[in-house]
C-alpha cells in the first residue's frame, strides 16, 4: 500500500502542474479561483485510474495526461456547484470557491473548468498524436458522463428535498450516476488514450471503473457517518445532522427496532443537535453492524470491477488499478 501511495502522489503531483498550466489566462483571479481545489488535497484517483488505465494497454502518461487532466477539471467543476449548492464553508481545509471570491465568479470559474476540459482533449490531443475519431469519442464520452452527473446530482437534490426515505435502489442508482459515472469514464478515456482502444477493452474498463466508483461512494457514505473527526475534520455524524440519505444511514433506518430508529431520526437532519443524541445516534447505528454490511457491499462491488478486467495479463499498471480499488474499500479518510 505504502508503494501505491507513492506512485499515487507522484504521478498526482506531474497531473496537477499540467492542469494547473492549463488554467492560465486573464483574469487573473477567475483562473486563481478555478485552480483552487486542484492546488489543495484531494485523493485524485480519478486522473490516475486515466494513466494506469493508458499503460495497461501500452499506452504511457505522456499520451494519457490530457484525459487524465480534462477529468479532473470536471471533477473541481462539479465540487464547485456542490459546495456553491449545499452552502459550505471549508473543502480539503481551504475556504470553498464561493466564499472566497463570491458566487459570481465561482460559478464561471465552474463554467471555465467544465470549458477547458474539451478543450484539453481536442488541443492536446492533437499535439500528442491522437487520431480525429478517437478525440471525438472521447468527447461523446465526457459529455455524457458529464449528463449522467447532472442527472445524478437532480435525484440527490430530489432525494434530499423530498420527505419520504428512498429505497436502496434508488440510492444506488442515483450514485451510479453522480459518482461512478467519473470513475468509469477515467478508465474508458484511459484505454482511447492507449495505442490499443478496442471497444472491448473500453467495455471493460469502464466496467472497472464504474463498480470502483460505487464501492468508493458506499465507503464514503460510511465515513460520514461513522468517521473519526480527527481524521475526517468533521463533526461526529455529520451526515445525520446534514439529514443526508446516505447507504448506511438507510440500512439503518431499515434495520432498527423501533427505539434505534427514534433515536436516527431524534437528531436526522437538526444540524443543531445535541452531541450527546448525536453520539447515541451513531451508536445505535454501530450496533447494528452498518459498517460490517455497508464493507461487504462496497467488497461486492469490487469482485464485479475485478471480473471485468481478471482477464488481462498482469502487468504493473493493472497491479496498480487494483491496488487502488482495494485501497477505496479499506480506507477510513
Amino acid at each position: 500500500m505504502d508503494n501505491l501511495k507513492d506512485d499515487l502522489n507522484e504521478l498526482v503531483s506531474r497531473v496537477r502542474n499540467f492542469t494547473l498550466s492549463i488554467l492560465d489566462g486573464e483574469p487573473a483571479k477567475l483562473y486563481d479561483a478555478a485552480g483552487t481545489y486542484l492546488a489543495s488535497g484531494g485523493k485524485k484517483l480519478r486522473p490516475f485510474m486515466v494513466i494506469k488505465s493508458c499503460e495497461m494497454f501500452g499506452g504511457n502518461e505522456e499520451e494519457a495526461l490530457p484525459a487524465a487532466a480534462s477529468v479532473e477539471l470536471i471533477h473541481n467543476f462539479s465540487l464547485i456547484h456542490d459546495d456553491i449548492m449545499d452552502n459550505d464553508d471549508i473543502r480539503h481545509g481551504v475556504s470553498t470557491v464561493h466564499k472566497k471570491y463570491g458566487l459570481p465568479i465561482a460559478l464561471i470559474a465552474g463554467d471555465i473548468l467544465f470549458s477547458k476540459a474539451f478543450q484539453v482533449l481536442s488541443l492536446h490531443g492533437k499535439k500528442i498524436g491522437h487520431k480525429d475519431n478517437i478525440t471525438a469519442e472521447m468527447n461523446r464520452i465526457l459529455s455524457t458522463a458529464c449528463v449522467h452527473v447532472c442527472e445524478g446530482q437532480g435525484l440527490d437534490i430530489q432525494m434530499a428535498s423530498s420527505k419520504k426515505i428512498p429505497t436502496i435502489n434508488e440510492y444506488l442508482e442515483m450514485i451510479q450516476k453522480k459518482t461512478a459515472s467519473l470513475f468509469e469514464v477515467s478508465c474508458a478515456l484511459g484505454v482511447l488514450s492507449s495505442p490499443d482502444p478496442l471497444d472491448s477493452n473500453v467495455e471493460n474498463l469502464s466496467k472497472f471503473g464504474r463498480f470502483t466508483g460505487i464501492a468508493f461512494q458506499l465507503i464514503d457514505d460510511l465515513i460520514g457517518v461513522t468517521g473519526n473527526p480527527e481524521l475526517t475534520g468533521k463533526a461526529v455524524g455529520n451526515d445525520i445532522r446534514e439529514g443526508k440519505k446516505t447507504f448506511p444511514i438507510l440500512l439503518a433506518l431499515e434495520h432498527a427496532d423501533r427505539n434505534k430508529r427514534e433515536k436516527i431520526l431524534k437528531v436526522f437532519g437538526f444540524k443543531g443537535a445535541n452531541r450527546d443524541y448525536v453520539e447515541d445516534a451513531v451508536y445505535a447505528i454501530s450496533s447494528l453492524n452498518i459498517e460490517e454490511e455497508v464493507r461487504k457491499t462496497a467488497q461486492e462491488n469490487m469482485v464485479k470491477a475485478f471480473e471485468a478486467i481478471d482477464g488481462y495479463n498482469e502487468t504493473s499498471a493493472k497491479n496498480a488499478l487494483i491496488s487502488s480499488a482495494k485501497f477505496i474499500v479499506e480506507r477510513s479518510l
